[in-house]
């Protein structure tokens, strides 16, 4: 009898003992699936590619694939909203930027999710630095000329931009505010006329992403003024920053990261973050992306990515609310 019920309670403990260790198992199990990485842009741009070759790296990390669903629409609300939605359990991460994070929240007066309750940013993988570019018959060689010469003459330049409440737009004004300019703004409907409109002279300024304007800095097309980074560009080592011309402590860019539900348990999160770094230290991964002109990012502690996403929202923040811009 008495050897029985030692086998019994021995059961009972054994059980009891797996039943502790379940959820840790479980824990230590995730992924157990294939991710989903929702990319809010059409196949085959710049954030498609980057997109691309950190599910690559993050999918040999987790061992299991990650996988990019392209879902443009609505300046990146779309896909922000669907992820915002989703079961956050990990499984569905957002290729963020501050156009999702920063710009659109604060932009449009309709919007179906909220970046900072509903969103956790847990990686900024790279920065996709700006250059201010003329046109080549405007006569100023450097940003400090450029600003004295539209000085001289008040509303009588302009500027290109691919949009109102477009990124672009708001780092020209912010320029603007920086340096006392007065430069009209003609907003266009993507890069390609807002360049074409500045190599015709139509317009005679416009900040623009480095990888649409560098092919026509080097085919001398259009001249490149200044670069909007802290530090000078790798592509364009000869053009000084914004800072260096003589407005310190300006800088400005766009930026792609990775994003969950908050909801997502901190471990999940953890996890992730962890695959995510673990690429972006890589040197064939950011051999590949910067001389296309994008800056990959050192890893942040999750302390350091909400403090940037903070810096960037009190940064456009200032340049909506002074500049009135609000989008239905």
């Amino acid at each position: 009898m008495a050897i029985r019920l030692n086998l019994r309670l021995r059961r009972i403990a054994t059980a009891a003992i797996v039943a502790l260790a379940a959820p840790a198992a479980a824990l230590a199990a995730f992924p157990d699936k294939p991710v989903k990485l929702v990319v809010p842009y059409t196949p085959g741009g710049s954030a498609d590619q980057l997109s691309r070759v950190l599910a690559e790296g993050m999918s040999r990390d987790l061992g299991q694939p990650v996988v990019v669903e392209n879902k443009p629409g609505a300046n990146t609300m779309v896909a922000a909203t669907q992820v915002a939605r989703s079961a956050p359990d990990g499984y569905t991460v957002f290729l963020a930027s501050n156009a999702s994070m920063v710009l659109n929240p604060m932009l449009y007066q309709r919007i179906a999710y909220d970046a900072a309750r509903d969103f956790r940013v847990f990686g900024i993988a790279a920065e996709l630095p700006l250059v201010v570019v003329a046109n080549n018959e405007v006569p100023a060689g450097t940003l400090a000329e450029f600003v004295t010469y539209a000085k001289a003459r008040p509303g009588k330049l302009n500027y290109a931009s691919v949009g109102i409440g477009n990124p672009l737009q708001l780092a020209t004004e912010l320029l603007k505010s920086r340096t006392g300019m007065d430069v009209a703004h003609i907003p266009y409907n993507g890069s390609a006329p807002a360049l074409t409109s500045l190599m015709g002279n139509d317009t005679q300024l416009m900040v623009d992403v480095i990888s649409t304007s560098l092919p026509l800095v080097r085919e001398r097309k259009i001249k490149a003024l200044a670069v909007t980074t802290s530090e000078r560009l790798a592509v364009l080592p000869e053009v000084p920053t914004v800072a260096e011309s003589g407005f310190p402590g300006f800088r400005a860019a766009t930026w792609f990261g990775l994003a969950v539900p908050r909801a997502v348990p901190q471990a999940e999160a953890q996890r992730l973050q962890a695959a995510l770094d673990k690429v972006l230290k890589d040197p064939a991964f950011r051999g590949r992306f910067e001389p296309l002109g994008l800056v990959i990012q050192a890893p942040r502690s999750q302390a350091e990515i909400d403090a940037y996403v903070q810096e960037d929202r009190q940064r456009w923040g200032a340049v909506i609310e002074a500049n009135h811009i609000k989008l239905d």
